[in-house]
């Protein structure tokens, strides 16, 4: 087995072969840093593949090549908490009965309330502007006719309820969404 100095040396000298064998050396432990931050696997294959640009982008300032797997831990880490503070998200707590302990506390509902509210804005904003119209026009007090939901937004009739219904599932879906019993 080469030396990761040995490697790193011949992979910034463009050997794909020297390349292959530090992503194969590698890859398990940028892999398990990622997928301990609790990332959905879109963005943990997001963060990976960021951490092995990294690399790449400072493949001739690595000191000390003995220590390769702790620069691209350290590195994995770094990018897991950056997409966590990007995407004001918050890591999950291993107490989850902390949220489901009922409480007849009137305070914790306004409190509650707006948590739900704002995880809900989120998994909006991740929907895409079409649905999002459609699921307000829906939501309201004294929704519109089909007829005019169709004209307002340039839709057949006969596709309002199956888009609807997408729609719902794609939010019911989000992460943000996860672990709350009404969406």
């Amino acid at each position: 087995m080469a030396s990761a100095r040995s490697l790193i040396g011949r992979a910034s000298d463009g050997d794909q072969a020297a390349w292959n064998a530090i992503v194969d050396r590698f890859s398990g432990l940028v892999w398990a840093t990622t997928r301990s931050y609790r990332l959905a696997d879109a963005e943990a294959a997001d963060v990976t593949q960021t951490t092995w640009l990294r690399l790449v982008e400072n493949l001739d300032r690595i000191h000390d090549p003995d220590r390769l797997g702790a620069w691209l831990a350290t590195t994995a880490r770094r990018e897991c908490l950056r997409l966590i503070r990007r995407s004001g998200r918050e890591l999950a707590s291993d107490d989850e009965w902390v949220l489901d302990t009922p409480t007849d506390d009137p305070l914790d509902g306004p409190l509650l309330a707006r948590e739900r509210d704002a995880a809900l804005g989120r998994a909006l904003a991740r929907i895409g502007e079409r649905c999002q119209a459609l699921l307000r026009l829906v939501a309201l007090a004294d929704p519109p006719t089909y007829e005019e939901i169709g004209a307002a937004l340039g839709m057949p009739i006969g596709a309002i309820g199956p888009t609807r219904a997408r729609c719902l599932d794609k939010l019911r879906r989000s992460p943000e969404l996860a672990g709350h019993s009404s969406a």
